[in-house]
């Protein structure tokens, strides 16, 4: 197994990751740490629940679900340190981030060990999971123009009114257990970058990563309090929703949980943007690029074991015969990968025989009723349909409650404008399965795969933590007892 002995595991654990026999035998699981006002510092619980390696079993640490004493002390570091963290310059501010990006490259490995140790993933997706929450923190560093306002002069004679984009306050990440290390990236810079501090709650199922990311943002330079990091499940979640001083939320999670945070958190009058479940589809024409295709489908369907919001779950095939070619070179593709511990060179889909895992699966004869189609299955699962035209493709993909991505595979230009402007979907790919922006974009799930208005990254990232205050200024050398103009009797209870 990978070891994970770095300094960084060190002060986020109550003692290093350990390699070779069980953690619990040798030395009793680690504790992990809160993040409270810039130091880690062992929670007082009395819950604990074990965070463990899903290729083996072996108890990773434990994770303590934060007392309201320790829950009450993050949020007022957090609002403590706010006053003049919303004061520190920009570009100071992006400074921090620069360097926190030099950090996170020089310990890519370590963390895609940590990701790979506690969710499963195969190292160079552990990789992939780090470098994409790396991506956010480089644009977060450049967050400037995200921040600027607008200004028309002399809106009436010497008067000029300009708006002016300020941070919120104390802000909230709740992370799910997929992407480890990427999910807190696209939350707390933009939100720290944009001038707010945050309590970020990792997912209470693989917390190392983010603690670790945490820790290197101490190291950049980041303020005492700026940062604070708490843990545990429901209770936590909700005194998160519940708490006066919090003024938005970022979650991403299950359907579930996204409609209890937004409806819980919005009910408390904090900004909330939940991304939650998909169905993402790929619409197969008879004139794809076969090959190209057979492998972008055995890709987004089965890599890291299909637990990634954007993975393809669905293939819609249209067109009579067009399954009928490509379920074969589909079924030798699925078999043909390697299955075993994410640690192990060569490894495609993350598995041992102690662990849990479910081998690449494809289905065929689907129809839109059956409960493989309807659910979010979340695994190594490709269900497969048949459809006669693009136009009830079209249907097929529009009629699901989910609208998070999706993809056409297809060598005509035409169809995939058609298909691009009438799907009711917020990512599209045109001959590329998984349609994640960079940063510079923003994450846009549709209909029942968001709530809220502002999504994550992106200008989006910026606002969503950020409000739009409007000054209209007069600095004109005027006689106090003369009227201004354009302002005459206003106030007045009658016109002037």
């Amino acid at each position: 197994m990978q070891a994970l002995t770095g300094r960084v595991a060190q002060r986020c654990l109550g003692a290093s990751f350990l390699s070779g026999q069980s953690i619990r035998a040798m030395s009793g699981a680690p504790d992990v740490k809160l993040l409270i006002g810039g130091e880690f510092v062992s929670s007082k619980t009395d819950t604990w629940q074990d965070v463990v390696c899903p290729a083996t079993q072996e108890v990773v640490s434990r994770v303590p679900e934060t007392t309201p004493a320790e829950f009450q002390a993050a949020v007022d570091a957090a609002k403590a340190a706010f006053p003049a963290w919303r004061a520190t310059a920009v570009p100071t501010r992006a400074r921090v981030f620069l360097k926190l990006q030099q950090l996170i490259r020089e310990n890519m490995e370590e963390l895609a060990a940590s990701v790979t140790r506690e969710q499963g993933k195969t190292l160079a997706d552990a990789r992939g999971d780090v470098f994409r929450g790396l991506e956010v923190v480089e644009y977060a560093a450049g967050i400037g123009p995200d921040m600027m306002g607008e200004m028309l002069e002399n809106v009436s004679t010497g008067i000029d009114t300009y708006s002016i984009r300020q941070p919120l306050g104390v802000t909230a990440g709740i992370c799910p257990f997929n992407f480890p290390a990427m999910i807190p990236l696209w939350m707390f810079p933009m939100a720290l970058a944009t001038g707010n501090t945050m309590v970020l709650k990792p997912s209470e199922k693989d917390p190392g990563a983010a603690m670790m990311l945490a820790d290197l943002a101490q190291q950049a330079g980041l303020p005492k309090g700026v940062l604070n990091v708490v843990h545990g499940a429901h209770g936590t979640v909700n005194a998160i929703l519940d708490h006066p001083d919090i003024k938005a939320v970022a979650f991403v999670g299950s359907d579930a949980g996204g409609e209890h945070v937004y409806a819980r958190g919005c009910g408390a009058g904090k900004r909330v943007q939940a991304n939650m479940g998909a169905k993402n589809h790929a619409v197969v024409m008879p004139d794809a690029n076969f090959e190209a295709t057979v492998a972008a489908l055995t890709g987004a369907a089965f890599g890291a074991a299909g637990q990634r919001c954007m993975a393809i779950s669905a293939a819609v095939f249209v067109g009579r015969g067009t399954l009928e070619r490509y379920a074969p070179a589909l079924e030798a593709k699925a078999r043909g990968l390697r299955v075993g511990a994410g640690w192990e060179a060569g490894v495609d889909v993350p598995a041992h025989p102690r662990g849990n895992w479910l081998g690449p699966t494809l289905l065929t004869g689907v129809t839109p009723d059956m409960e493989c189609y309807r659910e979010e299955i979340f695994g190594p699962v490709l269900v497969c349909l048949e459809v006669d035209s693009l136009e009830a493709a079209l249907d097929l993909v529009n009629a699901n409650p989910h609208g998070n991505g999706t993809a056409v595979f297809t060598s005509h230009g035409a169809t995939a404008r058609k298909f691009q402007s009438e799907v009711d979907v917020g990512m599209v790919g045109v001959n590329i399965p998984i349609p994640v922006p960079l940063p510079y974009f923003s994450f846009t799930g549709w209909r029942g795969s968001f709530r809220g208005d502002l999504q994550m990254m992106g200008k989006m990232g910026a606002q969503f933590f950020t409000r739009t205050k409007t000054v209209t200024a007069s600095w004109r050398d005027h006689d106090p007892n003369d009227a201004i103009p354009g302002l005459a009797g206003v106030g007045a209870s009658t016109p002037a």
